[in-house]
C-alpha cells in the first residue's frame, strides 16, 4: 500500500553478511533516498543520549568507555552470545531508532521524495516494517555470509558464527518479504537484480 502523498517506503533487510550494503548502493544509484538504520543506531547511543544512559543502567558502567562513549565491541560480545541480553538491549534501543527513522523519513517527504529506503537489518524486530510499502530482503549461503562478516568487521570465525546464529535464517526473510534475493554471485549481479526490483516497484507505483 502506498501513501496518499505518492511516497513509496521500501524496507531493506536480510542476513548479516548477505550483501545489504551493495544492495543499498544499487537503490541509491536508482535515485532512492536512503535512511541507514545502523547510522541511526549509532546516533541514538551517542554520549549524553537517553538511550546510552538506559544501556549503562541495565548492563553496568563497564560498557561505557573512559571518554563516556559506548564500548561497542564489549556490547557486541555480550548480546551476540546471550539471548536474554540481546533482547534487553534491543528493547532499550528499538524505540529510539524507530522514532529517529520516522523523523528522517518525514524530512525526506517534506523535500518531495518519491522513494525512501529504510536500510534496517532489524526491520521486523523493531516493528519498522509496518511503515513500509515494499520489503526487500537479501540472503546468502552461510559460508558466504561468514566470510563477508569476518572480513567486514575483522572478527574471528567463532565471533562471526555467534553473530549469524543470533539472527533469522533465510526462510524467515523469504516468507516475510515481497522480494527476496539470494546473493551467492557477484556484486554486479546483485546490483542488476536490485535495479530489476526497483523497476517492478516503480511499475506498481505507477499503476496504483
Amino acid at each position: 500500500m502506498f501513501t496518499e502523498n505518492d511516497v513509496c517506503i521500501i524496507g531493506l533487510t536480510g542476513m548479516s553478511g548477505a550483501g545489504k550494503t551493495t544492495a543499498c548502493e544499487a537503490f541509491s544509484d536508482c535515485g532512492v533516498d536512503i535512511i541507514n538504520c545502523d547510522t541511526v543506531a549509532r546516533t541514538v547511543v551517542e554520549k549524553g543520549k537517553p538511550a546510552l544512559k538506559e544501556i549503562a543502567d541495565y548492563f553496568g558502567s563497564d560498557v561505557i568507555m573512559p571518554d563516556g562513549t559506548l564500548d561497542r565491541r564489549m556490547v557486541g560480545s555480550i548480546i551476540f552470545s546471550d539471548t536474554n541480553a540481546r533482547i534487553a538491549y534491543n528493547d532499550i534501543i528499538y524505540p529510539f531508532i524507530s522514532y529517529e527513522m520516522i523523523m528522517n523519513a518525514v524530512e525526506y517527504i517534506k523535500m518531495g521524495s518519491e522513494y525512501i529506503l529504510l536500510d534496517a537489518p532489524t526491520l521486523f524486530e523493531s516493528g519498522t516494517d509496518s511503515f513500509c510499502d515494499v520489503i526487500v530482503s537479501v540472503v546468502a549461503e552461510k559460508e558466504d555470509s561468514l566470510k563477508r562478516i569476518m572480513q567486514r568487521d575483522n572478527l574471528s570465525r567463532e565471533e562471526a558464527e555467534n553473530r549469524l546464529s543470533s539472527q533469522h535464517d533465510a526462510d524467515f526473510y523469504r516468507n516475510k518479504s515481497h522480494f527476496c534475493i539470494i546473493n551467492n554471485g557477484t556484486k554486479e549481479e546483485l546490483k542488476q537484480r536490485i535495479k530489476d526490483i526497483f523497476c517492478a516497484i516503480g511499475d506498481k507505483n505507477e499503476k496504483k
